[in-house]
């Protein structure tokens, strides 16, 4: 009997994602009945607000079930582009937009888009855990850039002359972060600009958090310092966050024409189209404004409170220290003080306290922790007591 062949290099070379996994582990035992604190998961304790569910309901009632065009029916690539030019000054055509399963499925697709074999792609640290694996994925190399609490967790421009070389073909750029919360300003990200005009690098632009940014501030469209910048970026957007759409799985892509449109046909060979029904929801999520802007404002009021109430109770415990994000909903605290690896400190926290957090070595930076506050007040109150508690007797 003959042996089968091993598996791809792309199959055994890929990581499972660790904030997934602990968020699973974490449910695992909450359904065992016990009584997790869980910080872990990346989305919105809200429900999908109703108007978009009933969209969506009206949607499949009346026949949308069927394959749609790849790139997304043409209603909503057209409120697509009518919301950047509102928000942004983006104009845009449907041509260079991609509606697809998911933020991250429309990540990937502008990867591959622009990244060869052997491409060299920059990605600061700490980021979100699936950049460096599309990268791999795409047969390119992700070099990392650590940019710890000491520069606000941002990448700054000498940092980014510094890690180009002759082979880097594109930079990675989340903001607000996932994992740290950072927002970076229109100055530090003007300076970062010049350089990849400078140097000719592509940028995908992760604003999958844009709406979600506190104190007044504004988000900034990466695309709009400047028509060189434009030709160069690749914006991902979509709709998990901003209004609670995590399971639906749709994403946005906007780029120039001839990167939309490669994007385009990798995934009418990958995916033909994202799910023709929930792109109906989506569509009254941007056409239906008022709603869908009360909705925001609600769920941003909640996050606002819990930011600011777990980060004062982080920074009260000895050997924790937090800075302020300014957007998201994570909190990325420094626990290096405590001498213990981040996994083996996540992994006693849950198994001593039932509190789950992510180790911030799962996002390139280890000696911190992820914390999402998007969960109720009454379970971060509980989860951050029962942190102080773990972390006074490391400390005896």
């Amino acid at each position: 009997m003959s042996t089968p062949h091993p598996l791809s290099v792309w199959a055994r070379n890929v990581s499972p994602s660790p904030t997934l996994a602990i968020d699973a582990k974490a449910k695992a035992m909450l359904a065992a009945g016990e009584d997790v604190c869980s910080f872990a998961a990346g989305e919105p304790d809200f429900d999908t607000p109703q108007f978009i569910k009933d969209a969506a309901i009206a949607a499949l009632q009346s026949g949308k079930t069927k394959y749609a065009p790849t790139p997304g029916i043409e209603p909503l690539r057209v409120a697509v582009v009518e919301r950047y030019a509102a928000e942004y000054g983006y104009k845009l055509t449907p041509a260079q937009v991609v509606v697809s399963p998911g933020g991250k499925f429309s990540c990937y697709l502008g990867i591959l888009a622009v990244c060869n074999p052997g491409d060299e792609v920059i990605i600061p640290a700490p980021y979100w855990v699936s950049y460096p694996e599309m990268v791999k994925l795409a047969g390119a190399v992700p070099k990392f850039v650590l940019c710890d609490d000491r520069a606000g967790f941002k990448l700054t421009p000498a940092q980014l002359e510094a890690a180009i070389t002759p082979k880097t073909k594109l930079l990675v750029l989340c903001s607000p972060s996932n994992p740290s919360g950072a927002v970076y300003t229109r100055a530090e990200l003007a300076a970062i600009a010049e350089l990849c005009v400078r140097h000719n690098l592509y940028v995908l632009s992760d604003e999958m958090y844009e709406h979600l940014i506190y104190d007044g501030n504004q988000p900034v469209n990466f695309a709009m310092l400047g028509a060189e910048v434009e030709q160069r970026t690749i914006t991902v957007a979509g709709f998990s966050k901003t209004y609670s759409m995590t399971g639906w799985r749709l994403g946005t892509l906007v780029a120039p024409a001839p990167i939309a449109k490669a994007c385009a046909e990798l995934q009418s060979q990958m995916s033909s189209n994202a799910t023709t029904f929930a792109q109906y929801g989506a569509l009254a999520a941007l056409k239906e404004k008022a709603k869908a802007v009360a909705a925001l404002a609600e769920m941003k009021t909640a996050f606002d409170r819990r930011r600011k109430f777990l980060h004062a109770e982080l920074n009260k415990i000895p050997g924790v220290s937090c800075l302020l994000a300014g957007g998201a909903f994570y909190l990325f605290p420094n626990i290096s003080s405590f001498g213990l690896k981040d996994v083996e400190f996540c992994a006693k926290l849950l198994e001593q306290e039932k509190v789950a957090a992510v180790p911030g070595s799962a996002f390139g930076a280890e000696g911190y922790l992820r914390l999402s506050y998007a969960t109720s007040d009454e379970i971060i109150a509980k989860g951050v007591a029962r942190l102080a508690h773990f972390c006074a007797g490391l400390k005896k």
